[in-house]
């Protein structure tokens, strides 16, 4: 328990899915009381298991377009509901869209009534395919409003904006952090992303299919780290941001996949596949303002969160540890 968190009960949305339930997890150890709220659309209740039972914990099936009543006293909100996963958002456009929208309004109004802190989980690909490079919050992004990944990324420059709207005109409580490829325990093999696809690849000796000619970026962030960030910024009296969350060791792809088939001890071989429309070639966070307004950076290097993700994935098929399991 953590004598020091101000907050005794917490509304999580989207608190079955992957980095949701980590969150979950880090307020019921610091002593929270947590109500999660999740439609299980693309999250799912085997990450939750362990917690339910609890008295400290509460899961309520729902939807934020149209949420459940959750009586009494709430301190904060933390709103990460949303499909995150390209396959996931493609599946889902109209429920991505919603929820970024008629979802996040619904939040913040409901934070409004209960005089709570709110704080937006956004997403790097607010900065789309960046002209900027590394991305400072200050970019306003480089974002095609009519492609396939709109869906995503105009849901959450939507709901930037309604986050915004709230703190200025109703002195709503808000903060708002832009999370950058982060990764771990608990993401689903089938949901596109990159590590969970190369490892479950390598773990079965399946071809790794690299998109495009894999020299694209990204700068992956361990959830730990990415979990402490956003509960730092939960717990930033006033702090609006935008905050950049991320990892600053930028790979390729192809990086990526080599590291994945090193640390796996794996002899599956590497091919090629098409690149996804409007892919970002480049992706790097600026942390500057996390560390001067958080004092947030990653402690736990790619090697070190990549070997720990593959452990547990390893874990996962033998049948000796459940989705809970870190």
């Amino acid at each position: 328990m953590d004598p020091t968190f101000p907050y005794r009960r917490v509304v999580v949305t989207g608190g079955a899915g992957f980095i949701g339930s980590h969150v979950c997890d880090a307020l019921v150890s610091a002593g929270a009381r947590v109500v999660c709220v999740d439609n299980l659309l693309t999250g799912s209740k085997e990450n939750i298991d362990h917690l339910i039972g609890l008295s400290t914990f509460e899961m309520l099936v729902g939807d934020v377009v149209d949420p459940p009543r959750i009586d009494g006293e709430v301190g904060l909100v933390l709103h990460l509901a949303s499909p995150a996963s390209p396959r996931d958002y493609l599946r889902y456009p109209i429920e991505t869209l919603a929820t970024g929208a008629t979802g996040t309004l619904n939040m913040l109004q409901f934070a409004r009534v209960k005089g709570a802190r709110f704080v937006l989980a956004s997403t790097s690909e607010v900065y789309g395919d960046p002209m900027q490079h590394p991305q400072t919050e200050q970019y306003w992004g480089n974002v095609n409003p009519v492609g396939p990944r709109s869906v995503y990324d105009e849901a959450k420059r939507f709901a930037e904006a309604a986050t915004a709207a709230y703190r200025r005109e109703f002195q709503v409580d808000t903060g708002i952090v832009r999370l950058f490829n982060t990764y771990g325990p608990r993401m689903r093999t089938d949901d596109g992303r990159v590590v969970p696809t190369f490892i479950q690849q390598a773990l079965s000796g399946d071809a790794i299919s690299v998109t495009g000619d894999g020299v694209q970026t990204r700068s992956l962030c361990y959830v730990d780290d990415t979990v402490r960030g956003l509960l730092a910024m939960a717990t930033a009296d006033g702090q609006p941001g935008p905050v950049n969350l991320g990892g600053v060791e930028e790979l390729t792809i192809l990086e990526i996949a080599r590291v994945v088939l090193g640390l796996a001890g794996s002899g599956s071989e590497i091919h090629f596949i098409d690149l996804p429309a409007d892919d970002p070639r480049q992706r790097k966070p600026d942390i500057a303002r996390a560390w001067n307004v958080l004092g947030w950076q990653p402690r736990t290097s790619v090697r070190e969160g990549l070997a720990a993700t593959i452990d547990w994935y390893r874990a996962r098929e033998r049948g000796g540890g459940g989705v809970g399991d870190r």
